[in-house]
């Protein structure tokens, strides 16, 4: 007789408590979790703010304060009870790679979003959230038009442990799961690595330094000269001034709250820890195997101070269209060309700002740009593809050659007749690098070595150690030094 091979049960084992799941089964989850309990009232808030305000002034003074203030009362009951039962309907969970959303009653909405398009995880605390003590989580996937899980709110706490299990997660390789998965390292959390923070006093000055700063006190005097000469102030012509200089510092004011206490952070994994904000705080974690691409741009009226931002493409963030502004995420919202070199190598290592060498275009393409010629160029490197542009706001664009997706070669009718031709090396941020109105011999030679390096620099073979030569290039100008800062000793 053989014995049965099958397992036996524990006979000692409490058979009142559940069996722990197996990790390593592949839909092996946890089970669902609701937001924050406060999270009805903070979205109510919000929808009875917006309400509020959509009432005139004129409905207030024709029903009276007392039957105003009942009206707000009903519809800010209405909101909360509507914002309790989305909130009991609402949940998340991990299931394997996958972060799971289901929300909605009548219309029930069920999400998966698997961890391996994650981009970057943002945690967000608006000015209700901060005095609550309650936090929103932000996920951002490739090819996302806009933010694709905002789970709002929860605590400081919870937020801060699932981003980074969330990254963790999105870090592993497909088989690293169950209890092949790494282990979280036992002790303390190691300390991250500062390595900038922006004087605030100098992101102030730098607004002030814009175009809108500067035009206002003419609009201002304009609407003061027509004041005392015609004698007359209305309502219109008051609303009217108001908003139009509203609308002038809006942007500038958007700035300095969003960009206040700017810091930046390596973090135990490597990644960038970017936190900033005022009335909102922001804390993004961004690996950097996601940046797509670094812009670097000189504002006209900064550069007598020798300052200038740069901005980090990232793929799947949402663009301007989408009503979002992280299409193009900041890295230094203000500062000189000694910092933006050490964090150009921080994020991309072996790139040297004061090393980047561009060619211009051909002196026949002068007939397409008469004015702007100099101050446009573009350049391989054994790391990136370079190219720069602008006259007034002079810009210079990095594309690690990793991140290429595609390689364009455009020809316009005038660009034909001339013999010219653009390259655009994309990706997956959106933004390309650009190489405007070459030769067409070069430009085809750009293209090629764009898309033989992308290839080698995603593959396991080695880059070729000569690459073919280059038609010879149209002469430098005699200045196109600007974007390579002051010379280095």
């Amino acid at each position: 007789m053989t014995a049965d091979a099958r397992p036996q049960p524990d006979p000692h084992r409490d058979l009142t408590t559940p069996p722990e799941p197996d990790p390593a089964a592949p839909e092996a989850g946890e089970p669902r979790r609701r937001l924050h309990p406060l999270s009805p009232l903070l979205n109510g808030a919000k929808s009875i703010a917006v309400i509020v305000a959509a009432l005139s002034w004129q409905t207030l003074s024709e029903v009276g304060v007392g039957r105003f203030a009942v009206v707000v009362t009903v519809i800010a009951i209405g909101v909360v009870i509507f914002s309790v039962v989305g909130w009991l309907n609402t949940g998340y969970h991990i299931v394997g790679r996958e972060l799971r959303i289901s929300e909605g009653l009548i219309w029930r909405r069920n999400r998966a979003i698997p961890l391996d398009r994650l981009q970057a995880v943002e945690l967000r605390r608006p000015l209700l959230a901060q005095l609550t003590g309650l936090a929103e989580l932000r996920l951002e996937v490739v090819g996302g038009g806009k933010t694709e899980a905002p789970l709002a709110y929860l605590t400081v706490r919870e937020a801060a442990a699932l981003r980074e299990r969330l990254l963790a997660l999105a870090g592993r390789t497909p088989g690293a799961t169950g209890r092949d998965a790494p282990e979280p390292a036992a002790g303390p959390p190691a300390l991250e690595r500062p390595l900038l923070r922006v004087d605030n006093r100098a992101l102030l000055v730098s607004q002030l330094l814009t175009p809108q700063a500067l035009l206002l006190p003419l609009g201002v005097a304009f609407v003061v000269t027509q004041f005392v000469l015609e004698h007359s102030w209305t309502f219109i012509g008051i609303a009217s001034t108001v908003t139009a200089m509203a609308g002038v510092l809006l942007q500038p004011v958007r700035r300095v709250l969003q960009d206040w206490d700017f810091r930046l952070a390596r973090d135990p994994d490597g990644r960038l820890a970017v936190r900033h904000g005022l009335l909102e705080t922001r804390s993004q974690i961004v690996p950097l195997n996601r940046v797509q691409s670094i812009g670097v741009t000189w504002p006209l009226l900064w550069r007598a101070k020798g300052w200038l931002h740069m901005r980090l493409d990232i793929a799947g963030y949402a663009g301007p269209q989408s009503g979002n502004d992280k299409h193009s995420d900041r890295l230094l919202p203000v500062g000189v060309f000694a910092t933006a070199r050490e964090l150009a190598w921080e994020v991309l290592p072996r790139v040297d700002l004061a090393a980047l060498v561009t060619t211009p275009p051909p002196a026949r393409a002068r007939w397409l740009n008469p004015i702007a010629l100099r101050s446009m160029g573009a350049g391989l490197t054994d790391e990136v593809f370079v190219s720069r542009s602008g006259l007034l706001t002079r810009e210079l664009t990095i594309v690690p050659y990793a991140r290429l997706q595609s390689v364009r070669v455009i020809q316009g009718p005038l660009q034909r007749r001339l013999g010219l031709a653009t390259v655009y090396g994309d990706t997956a941020g959106g933004r390309s690098g650009v190489a405007r109105d070459r030769d067409v011999a070069e430009a085809w030679w750009l293209a090629e070595q764009l898309s033989v390096r992308a290839r080698h620099a995603r593959g396991p073979a080695p880059r070729p150690a000569a690459p073919v030569a280059a038609p010879d290039p149209a002469p430098a100008p005699e200045d196109d030094s600007y974007w390579r800062g002051p010379a280095q000793p």
